[in-house]
């Protein structure tokens, strides 16, 4: 028998990739237990194989892309998206992403009940701009979510939060800022800014 590989595998040089694989099958088949046989079989099959890749690295033949040597690639591993941690879950259930309008709404009533606290400080204007205030909220939160009990707890926890906030202002820049409004004024003011965060910001 000739010492050409092809021959070996009793396939002309101008086989195709799947030609090639099939005759040495074959034979393996037809030559099971004669280990020999075998192993010379393979060595043919090897050799044709560095043949091929020679001639296609030079650019003498094209294999078409269907059709590769056993070159097997692991498969890329897909990107694993961690899951979001719960604390980042449980902040998505209250923080809000408003849009241009679910701000500008609330600050402007809010800026205007502001603006009638600071002109015009009488209590009869503060009851009535802290009621105008603490409504809207209420009513601007429980339109987002039409969840009446959150919306009464973020809108009371903001009020709680705005006095709290205004007094420990008041009291801590009140001797190093002259001409500051009463008392309950600067209050006021401060638990509207407040209100107007937790009515845009959170749901």
């Amino acid at each position: 028998m000739s010492d050409s590989p092809y021959e070996k595998l009793g396939v002309p040089e101008g086989s195709s990739f799947e030609e090639i694989q099939a005759a040495r099958t074959r034979l393996v088949a037809d030559l099971a237990g004669d280990q020999r046989k075998i192993s010379e079989v393979e060595a043919a099959y090897d050799a044709v194989l560095m043949d091929r890749l020679r001639l296609r690295q030079e650019g003498k033949i094209k294999v078409p892309e269907g059709i590769r040597f056993p070159e097997k690639l692991a498969p890329a591993a897909a990107p694993q998206t961690p899951a979001p941690a719960k604390s980042s879950r449980w902040l998505q259930q209250w923080i809000d992403t408003p849009s241009s309008a679910d701000i500008a709404l609330p600050g402007g009533i809010l800026a205007a009940t502001g603006a009638a606290v600071y002109f015009y400080p009488v209590d009869s204007v503060l009851q009535v701009a802290m009621a105008i205030a603490t409504g809207s909220t209420l009513y601007l939160l429980y339109r987002k979510e039409q969840k009446l009990g959150r919306a009464v707890l973020l809108g009371i926890g903001g009020l709680v939060l705005g006095f709290a906030i205004g007094g420990l202002l008041y009291g801590l820049i009140l001797p190093y800022v002259p001409g500051l409004p009463r008392d309950d004024v600067f209050i006021s003011i401060v638990t509207f800014l407040i209100l107007w965060l937790v009515s845009s910001f959170t749901k």
